[in-house]
């Protein structure tokens, strides 16, 4: 569907109408897909982020046909685990995007919200038999706690939910074989954190194989003495903050600096 061009006419303010909390998780959701715009980690229509409103069982997606730099906080829809729409709305939900979130979000209980892209860099990598390969700073933090799923076509079907779930287990990261990246976090921040982390792992691993042989043996692999001791050196290196928290403010400052009808 074409999105229509007057938003605001149909996406009308819902702050004061909504829980605080539900108001709360609608800013930082829309703030994540502006985010995933301004990075150019987005797919058209076509890629998905999830945010569990605190204290419900309901959940807040995208309108199906709005661009991601177009996405508001009031227009973000509330829907429940059977997909159901619980508001009124001039837009449709993704099909894919629910088969796969509401999966994890009935098995995860601990992840408010779960990242989903399709970016040229995150495909490429999950193409690779090897999938992510450890030869960056970044890697490290990834690989402590990535899994993979394979490939059974578009997520449409219910009986794949089980599947994706099993794969994706405790985990924060699972790469989609052929398909792309998902990430989850206890909070909207956290799970951009670790899309940034993981999409930054994957552009550094095709540029890496880019600039030459893609050999064995060519490239420098970070020993597995390292690789044991990552979530501790992630705690130092925040100081023992969560990443998400420490980085989220700086980027809802750029975003009201540059365009913050994201609130709207």
């Amino acid at each position: 569907m074409n999105a229509p061009n007057d938003l605001s006419r149909l996406t009308p303010r819902l702050e004061g109408s909504v829980s605080a909390e539900e108001w709360q998780t609608r800013v930082d959701l829309a703030a994540a897909y502006r985010l995933v715009a301004h990075f150019h980690w987005d797919d058209l229509v076509f890629t998905h982020i999830t945010a569990k409103i605190p204290g419900t069982e309901y959940f807040l997606i995208n309108p199906y046909g709005l661009m991601f730099d177009e996405i508001s906080a009031s227009s973000l829809i509330k829907i429940d685990i059977a997909g159901k729409v619980l508001q009124e709305t001039s837009f449709p939900i993704n099909p894919a995007g629910f088969v796969i979130h509401s999966a994890v979000h009935s098995a995860r209980h601990d992840a408010q919200c779960v990242m989903h892209t399709h970016t040229l860099n995150g495909v490429a990598v999950s193409a690779q038999k090897n999938g992510v390969l450890p030869i960056s700073q970044f890697s490290i933090f990834v690989l402590a706690s990535l899994a993979y799923h394979d490939y059974e076509g578009v997520a449409l079907r219910d009986e794949e939910r089980p599947r994706l779930v099993a794969d994706l287990g405790s985990k924060t990261f699972l790469m989609l074989r052929n398909h792309g990246l998902l990430t989850v976090g206890k909070t909207v921040a956290a799970a951009f954190q670790a899309m940034y982390a993981f999409e930054t792992t994957c552009a550094v691993q095709i540029r890496a194989q880019a600039g030459g042989s893609m050999a064995e043996g060519n490239l420098i692999e970070i020993g597995a003495d390292v690789l044991r001791t990552a979530t501790e050196q992630a705690h130092m290196a925040t100081l023992g903050a969560d990443p998400g928290a420490l980085i989220w403010p700086g980027l809802l400052r750029r975003l009201d600096r540059t365009d913050p009808s994201y609130r709207h």
